[in-house]
Formats: C-alpha cells, sequence, structure tokens
C-alpha cells in the first residue's frame, strides 16, 4: 500500500474504547508513548481493531490514520 502520509509510526494497540458514533484508539508507540486516534465506530469494525494488534499511526496534517 502506498499513502501521501509520510509520518508512519509502528505501534501496539492498548484500547480500543467504541462510542455509538466514534472510536478512541490507543496505541502504544514507544513505551511509555501512547497517541490516540479518534476514527468512526465502522472503521474500528472493519479493522476489527483490538488490544495487542500491531498496527501503523499514520499521520498528515491534521489527521490520524490507522492501517492494520
Amino acid at each position: 500500500m502506498q499513502l501521501s502520509g509520510r509520518n508512519q509510526l509502528k505501534g501496539k494497540v492498548t484500547a480500543v474504547e467504541l462510542g455509538k458514533v466514534m472510536a478512541s484508539i490507543k496505541i502504544e508507540i514507544a513505551e511509555p508513548d501512547v497517541i490516540t486516534a479518534a476514527i468512526t465506530k465502522e472503521s474500528a469494525e472493519n479493522l476489527g481493531l483490538k488490544e495487542g494488534d500491531d498496527v501503523t499511526a499514520i499521520i498528515k496534517s491534521t489527521e490520524v490514520i490507522v492501517g492494520k
């Protein structure tokens, strides 16, 4: 997969909190550094995100995109 976002941080999901519309995904990128991505609940479910998953946080301007 090629992406226009150049800032890619590999990490591990430490928490998935699903709301009615949005989801909060906490990603440990280097202990103890954690970033939080706010994505749609539908995206979190489609990716099957769960604690312990290895993911990549892709940061572009004001967005954090999560790829699995």
